[in-house]
């Protein structure tokens, strides 16, 4: 048994998807996340330059007492492929545990994933979801304007811009037959409602973050890591940017978590 926390980090908010995800399955645990709100999205930038952002996010996040780091970014997810950038504790990004979920439910072997494009042009979610079953269909987007859209509170099911746009990255993907479609950025969740009216009732959506937190739960269930703990866990965040931006905005994606132990640090 360990009481030490889960990190959890990603390029801006949309990791929160994960938090609220590991707080429902594993309420006793304590949580430490960070959000690189400075330098958000990575997903446009190069790959170099997103190397080097999750190397010092997983620094900043091991001057803390953790036992697992969970990079709840597509991007960096994307990027690191199946390295693991971290030998002396449990760690995982989102892609693989969002592809082995979408090649098991799946019936018609025809799957959809959005990201970021730096998430798109890497191809890692094709490469994971052939790695187990190299007979799936994958019709992949980028949605470059999804993260701006969500970071600035446009998440409202009938705002109309967020609806074109969305719209517009989704038609090829359910013109495609798709019957799931893995949003593969964590800030994607948050517009559920507005992917889910556009992709139709047929079509089952999957959260990279909410299908990491699932596999964080098994790994450290596997490796005797969970707390022993009985009371709630809690949470601390962290930001690199406006500690009074964070609060405005997380509430998009935890309406009813409190924020009372939110940080601004460099790293």
């Amino acid at each position: 048994m360990n009481r030490d926390a889960i990190g959890v980090f990603d390029s801006g908010l949309g990791g929160l998807t994960a938090v609220k995800a590991l707080n429902e399955l594993l309420p006793n645990e304590n949580i430490i996340f960070f959000g690189d709100t400075a330098r958000v999205p990575y997903g446009t930038r190069s790959r170099q330059t997103i190397l080097r952002y999750t190397k010092e996010d997983i620094a900043f996040l091991r001057r803390h007492p953790v036992k697992m780091i969970i990079a709840a970014c597509g991007t960096v997810s994307s990027m690191l492929g199946a390295e693991l950038p971290v030998k002396d504790m449990p760690f995982t990004g989102v892609v693989y545990p969002a592809a082995e979920k979408a090649a098991e439910v799946t019936e018609n072997g025809r799957i959809g994933v959005i990201g970021t494009p730096a998430t798109i042009r890497s191809g890692s979610y094709e490469t994971a979801l052939h790695s187990v079953n190299p007979h799936l269909d994958v019709t992949a987007m980028a949605c470059p304007l999804l993260v701006h859209l969500v970071e600035y509170g446009y998440t409202n099911r009938n705002n109309q811009i967020t609806r074109l746009a969305a719209e517009e990255y989704l038609t090829p993907i359910r013109k495609a037959g798709v019957d799931v479609l893995i949003m593969g950025c964590t800030h994607y969740p948050i517009i559920r409602e507005i992917i889910a009216d556009i992709m139709g009732d047929g079509v089952k959506l999957l959260s990279a973050g909410e299908e990491a937190a699932q596999y964080a739960k098994i790994c450290l269930e596997q490796q005797d890591l969970l707390t022993d703990s009985t009371e709630a866990g809690h949470n601390i965040y962290y930001v690199s940017d406006s500690v009074s931006s964070f609060r405005d905005n997380a509430k998009n994606f935890l309406p009813d978590a409190e924020y009372g132990q939110v940080f601004s640090s460099r790293i």
